[in-house]
C-alpha cells in the first residue's frame, strides 16, 4: 500500500513543478517581448519627429551602454571598433604605434612609448600630447581617437603634438605590436628567480613558462612572481599558470550561477614544471580577475607564500556573446571560487544604496575557510596576503595625485628640465619633493579627495539656492583648512609619494625595462618576498610544510 500512496503524491508534485516552470518562462518571455516592442516604437518615434537630426547608431549606443551599466561594469556591449579593441587585450598584437594613451579633454596624451616601437622611434615622449591625426583635429573627433593610430603595416601617419605647451610635426609609421604578458624575468640574486606578470592574455601561461625555465636552467632554486597591478584577462591562463607550480587535475577554480550551464569545475590538465619550488607571490589592490584566481588558488593549496596588501575583489566571470552586425555582448554570467570556497568579489551590484553604489562587505561578516593544510582564509573582498606589507598599499591622498596626474605631470616637467643625466637613474631629493608641493599648489592640482568634492557640490549648491555669498566665509575658512590638512597629508606620506615619482622618472629614462631592473635591486616588498623565501623556516611555517 505505502509505495502506491507515495507515488500517486509524487506525480502531481513534479507535473505542477513543471507546470510552474513552464508558466514562469512564460511570463518572463512576454514581459521581455513586451518591453522590447515599448522600446522599438520608443526608438523609432524619438528618430521620426525629434527637432533636430539625430544618429540612431549612437542613440543605440549609448542607451545600450546605459542599461548594461545599472547592472555591473563588467557586463558590457563592444560595438564594432570595441571587439577589435577587445581582441587586441586578449592577444596582446595589434598594428598600431607602441604606445599607451589615454585621452584628455581635447587631446590625447601619450602615458608610455614602449621602446624601440613605431611611436618612440617618431621621437614621442610620456607626456606628449597629441593635437591633430592626419587632417583629424583630435577636438573635433568625438570617437575613440587612438583608432586613427591604428591601421595596416608600414601606413605612414603624420602628427602634430605639444610638448610643454610647444607645437612639434612627426611622422609615424605603423608595426605590429606584440604586448608582452611577461614583460620582464630575471634574477635577483644567485638562487632568486624574478617574474613579473602584467596581464592573462592568450600567451600568458607560454611566457611564464619559458620565463620559469630558462630561470630555472640559470641556477634559480626559488621564485618571486609579481602581479601588483595585473588586472586580469582569460581565465584558462590562469588555470594554466597555477598549472605550472602544481600537479595535473587539481581544482583551481569553480564557477557557480543560477544558470546550471554555467557551474564548471577548472582543474589543471598538464603536466607541472615543478610542485616543490619555493615560490613567493605579490599582489596590490590593483590585482584583480585572474591575478585574484591565481594567488588564491596558490595560497588555498598552500603552494605559495602570498605578500602585499589586500587584492581588488574581482570575483565575477565573463562571457562574451556574439551578436548581429559584428557586435558583442560581454555579460557577467557566474561568481568563481578559490579552491577552500572562497568568493573573493568585493562588492555586491545585486544590492545598491541609495546613490546606485555598490557597497562592499563589511569584513566583520567575511566567512572564514581552510586552506588545504589547515590554514584560516577569508572570503568578502579580495585575496587577502599571508603577510600584509603597509608600502603595498595606497593612502588615499597618493591615490588622487595618480587619479589626477599630479604625479604623471611633475614628471614630464622634471624630465625637460634634467635631460642631461642620460640613463642615470633619477633620485627624487628633499629639494626635489618641495619642487613637486609648490608644482602642484602653482597648478592649482585638486586632489578631488571625497572631503573636497563634497565641499564644492556644498558650494555649488549654494549658488544655485543664492546663498553663496552668505556662507562664502565660511567655506573660504573650510577651503583653508582642507589645504593645509592636504599639505599635511603630502608630507606624512612623503616616502610613498617619492618612491612612485621616481618609479614614473625611470620609465621616462630608462623605458619599463630599467623600472623593473630597478625594482629587483631596490624595492622593499621584492625584498620582503626575497627575505622569506631565503628563511626557510619561516616559509614552511606559514604553509604548515
Amino acid at each position: 500500500m505505502y509505495p502506491y500512496f507515495k507515488k500517486k503524491f509524487i506525480i502531481p508534485t513534479v507535473a505542477a513543478g513543471f507546470l510552474f516552470i513552464g508558466t514562469s518562462f512564460k511570463d518572463d518571455f512576454f514581459e521581455i517581448a513586451k518591453q522590447i516592442e515599448i522600446f522599438t516604437t520608443l526608438f523609432k518615434a524619438v528618430n521620426t519627429n525629434y527637432v533636430d537630426e539625430t544618429n540612431p547608431g549612437d542613440l543605440m549606443d549609448k542607451a545600450i551602454k546605459s542599461m548594461l551599466g545599472s547592472l555591473d561594469p563588467y557586463t558590457v556591449y563592444f560595438n564594432e571598433q570595441d571587439v577589435v579593441n577587445f581582441k587586441i587585450n586578449n592577444t596582446g598584437e595589434y598594428t598600431g604605434i607602441g604606445a599607451l594613451i589615454s585621452r584628455k579633454k581635447d587631446r590625447l596624451v601619450v602615458r608610455e612609448p614602449y621602446k624601440n616601437y613605431p611611436a618612440d622611434k617618431a621621437g614621442l615622449k610620456a607626456g606628449d600630447e597629441i593635437i591633430q591625426i592626419g587632417d583629424v583635429l583630435i577636438a573635433d573627433f568625438k570617437d575613440d581617437a587612438s583608432q586613427l593610430l591604428k591601421g595596416t603595416k608600414n601606413t605612414k601617419i603624420q602628427v602634430k603634438y605639444l610638448r610643454q605647451g610647444k607645437p612639434f610635426t612627426t611622422t609615424l609609421i605603423l608595426d605590429e605590436v606584440d604586448i608582452k604578458s611577461v614583460p620582464f624575468f630575471g634574477k635577483i640574486d644567485d638562487k632568486t628567480g624574478y617574474i613579473v606578470l602584467a596581464h592573462f592574455s592568450r600567451k600568458a601561461s607560454n611566457e611564464v613558462k619559458d620565463a620559469l625555465e630558462k630561470l630555472k636552467a640559470d641556477g634559480a632554486t626559488q621564485i618571486v612572481l609579481d602581479l601588483r597591478g595585473n588586472p586580469g584577462g582569460l581565465l584558462n591562463e590562469a588555470i594554466d599558470i597555477c598549472n605550472l607550480f602544481v600537479p595535473k587535475n587539481e581544482v583551481i577554480v569553480t564557477t557557480k550561477s543560477r544558470i546550471e550551464k554555467h557551474n564548471n569545475t577548472y582543474k589543471t590538465t598538464k603536466e607541472p614544471v615543478d610542485t616543490q619550488i619555493p615560490l613567493a607571490i605579490l599582489v596590490n589592490g590593483r590585482s584583480a580577475s585572474a591575478s585574484e584566481i591565481v594567488s588564491g588558488a596558490l595560497q588555498d593549496l598552500d603552494r605559495a607564500v602570498v605578500l602585499g596588501s589586500r587584492s581588488f575583489g574581482k570575483g565575477l566571470v565573463q562571457r562574451s556573446v556574439d551578436l548581429t552586425y559584428g557586435t558583442q555582448l560581454k555579460v557577467t554570467i557566474s561568481r568563481y571560487y578559490t579552491p577552500s570556497g572562497r568568493c573573493i568579489q568585493a562588492l555586491d551590484y545585486a544590492h545598491k544604496d541609495k546613490n546606485g553604489v555598490a557597497q562592499k562587505t563589511d569584513a566583520k561578516n567575511f566567512n572564514a575557510f581552510k586552506t588545504r593544510k589547515g590554514r584560516t582564509v577569508y572570503d568578502g573582498g579580495g585575496v587577502l596576503p599571508d603577510i600584509e606589507l603597509d608600502e603595498a598599499k595606497t593612502s588615499p591622498i597618493t591615490t588622487a595625485l595618480l587619479k589626477n596626474d599630479g604625479i604623471f605631470d611633475y614628471a614630464t616637467t622634471y624630465y625637460y628640465k634634467n635631460q642631461n643625466q642620460g640613463d642615470k637613474i633619477p633620485t627624487v631629493s628633499d629639494g626635489d619633493y618641495a619642487s613637486f608641493k609648490q608644482y602642484l599648489k602653482t597648478n592649482k592640482i585638486s586632489f578631488d579627495t571625497e572631503t573636497e568634492v563634497a565641499l564644492k557640490n556644498t558650494l555649488a549648491a549654494a549658488k544655485n539656492e543664492k546663498i553663496d555669498e552668505t556662507i562664502a566665509p565660511e567655506y573660504q575658512q573650510l577651503l583653508a583648512a582642507l589645504e593645509k590638512s592636504e599639505t599635511t597629508l603630502l608630507d606624512k606620506n612623503q616616502k610613498e609619494i617619492r618612491n612612485l615619482i621616481q618609479e614614473e622618472l625611470i620609465k621616462r629614462y630608462q623605458y619599463q625595462e630599467g623600472l623593473y631592473q630597478f625594482y629587483i635591486k631596490n624595492n622593499s616588498e621584492i625584498k620582503k618576498a626575497v627575505n622569506v623565501l631565503n628563511n626557510q623556516t619561516e616559509y614552511k611555517s606559514i604553509l604548515k610544510m
